[in-house]
């Protein structure tokens, strides 16, 4: 069982920045694949991003590749969200999520966290 909680998020003008946290808890942080989420209203739940650090893998969506950077501190069970150059169009639940393959589909990932707030204003 793991146990996912994010943080992080709030209002930001477009073009800020924010960084997202996800604390893990529970089975051996390092053996899971940890993706990020997004869900705006209205619309189907969307990848971000996700790593395999056991093979220094990572994956970006298009809409945030070269704004947005996955990262984590094993020491600490935490993951991150870098997102730069934020845009209104990233408006959204933010959703951490702990899988066993690095998929961009959400149905692989087996654990999910409540989810934290991001509104980007124009």
């Amino acid at each position: 069982q793991v146990t996912l909680v994010e943080s992080g998020g709030g209002l930001v003008q477009a073009g800020g920045s924010l960084r997202l946290s996800c604390a893990a808890s529970g089975r051996t942080f390092s053996s899971y694949t940890m993706g990020w989420f997004r869900q705006a209203p209205g619309k189907e739940r969307q990848f971000v991003a996700a790593a395999r650090w056991s093979g220094g893998i990572t994956n970006y969506a298009d809409s945030v590749k070269g704004r947005f950077t996955i990262s984590r501190d094993s020491s600490k069970n935490m993951v991150y969200l870098q997102m730069n150059s934020l845009k209104p169009d990233d408006t959204a639940v933010y959703h951490c999520a702990a899988g066993f393959k690095l998929e961009v589909v959400d149905s692989a990932y087996r654990y999910w966290g409540q989810g934290t707030q991001v509104t980007v204003s124009s």
